[in-house]
């Protein structure tokens, strides 16, 4: 018996190889998940328009600071930081916390979440004051979200109310849109005066064409952030791809596989030309190339130095930050 378990196991596990990928089976447990997961469960309960993976520039230290996602509601503005951390969580004296239990074996120190969440605000209200956005007082808030149902706090009354552990973040609903003041301050209060219509669209509009990481969406409803490099695969496939580039191209779309699985299938490639003067391109606009469905994206990981290949058969779409 155990050996026609194992056995099935292992067929599985290549079965699994095959038709998603090895880099896609690490995605499935990837930050990215869960940041995109948090922020479709936010929309859906609470509407407004969220933008996940912004690199807003600092001018103090000449880098990117990297958000994860801004809530923007009429009532507020909400920089939003996902942490998917397990184990056991305490908080020192001096601000940092420590997480145990989390099947590393050992115990991490990490910097003060709120902290980091808090400064993250305060280069996105420069960024937004020297494109010519000026908010309300108090429009812009923050929290930190724990949305890894393997959180757990010790002396959880020790946390700061920017703070949304895991028990919090699944008791949320609809209809708690007037007693959230503790949790998401204010943005879904009623009481407070909304900001004005072509105050709201400037925002809108500046955090639309703000930096952010390249995206790319998997099959399975999986998102990974990061950043395009290039075209992998036979020399006529990247030559006729050759014209998708970030200064020219926004976004392009996978199409079905003639043959679905073979190398020699093929994929249809529509990739709409960049127009910086207007939202996006009309159908007519987007342009086709055919290629192999084994074609592969090169796409370097969010703050990391991993590189990683990923068949077209696999991506359903790809968007390039300007």
């Amino acid at each position: 018996m155990w050996i026609e378990i194992i056995c099935g196991l292992i067929v599985y596990k290549i079965f699994k190889r095959l038709f998603y990928g090895e880099d896609i089976l690490e995605v499935e447990t990837s930050d990215s998940v869960a940041l995109f997961s948090v922020a479709n469960r936010l929309e859906k309960l609470y509407g407004g328009k969220i933008y996940v993976g912004l690199r807003i520039p600092d001018t103090d230290t000449g880098a990117r600071e990297n958000i994860d996602m801004v809530l923007v509601t009429t009532g507020e503005a909400v920089v939003i930081s996902v942490k998917n951390l397990s184990g056991f969580v305490s908080v020192n004296a001096n601000g940092s916390w420590v997480c145990e239990g989390n099947g590393r074996g050992r115990a991490d120190t990490l910097p003060d979440p709120v902290a980091e969440v808090k400064k993250k605000v305060s280069v996105l209200e420069s960024y937004l004051e020297q494109r010519g956005a000026t908010l309300p007082e108090g429009y812009l808030s923050y929290k930190v979200i724990f949305p890894n149902p393997k959180f757990r706090t010790i002396h959880s009354s020790y946390l700061p109310p920017e703070v949304i552990t895991y028990d919090q973040w699944v008791q949320l609903k609809p209809e708690q849109k007037n007693i959230l003041t503790g949790w998401i301050k204010g943005a879904f209060r009623g009481g407070k005066k909304e900001m004005q219509e072509s105050t709201l669209e400037k925002l809108n509009f500046i955090l639309g064409t703000a930096p952010i990481w390249d995206r790319l969406e998997l099959k399975g409803n999986k998102y990974v952030l990061g950043e395009f490099l290039e075209f992998k695969g036979k020399q006529e496939d990247t030559h006729a791809l050759r014209s998708i580039k970030r200064s020219k191209v926004s976004h392009l779309i996978i199409q079905k596989t003639s043959m679905f699985g073979l190398a020699h299938s093929k994929l249809q490639v529509l990739y709409s030309p960049r127009d910086y003067r207007s939202k996006g391109a009309s159908a007519s606009e987007w342009k086709e190339v055919t290629v192999r469905s084994s074609t592969e994206v090169l796409f370097q990981l969010e703050n990391s130095n991993k590189i990683r290949k990923f068949e077209l058969s696999s991506i359903i779409s790809l968007s390039l930050s300007a």
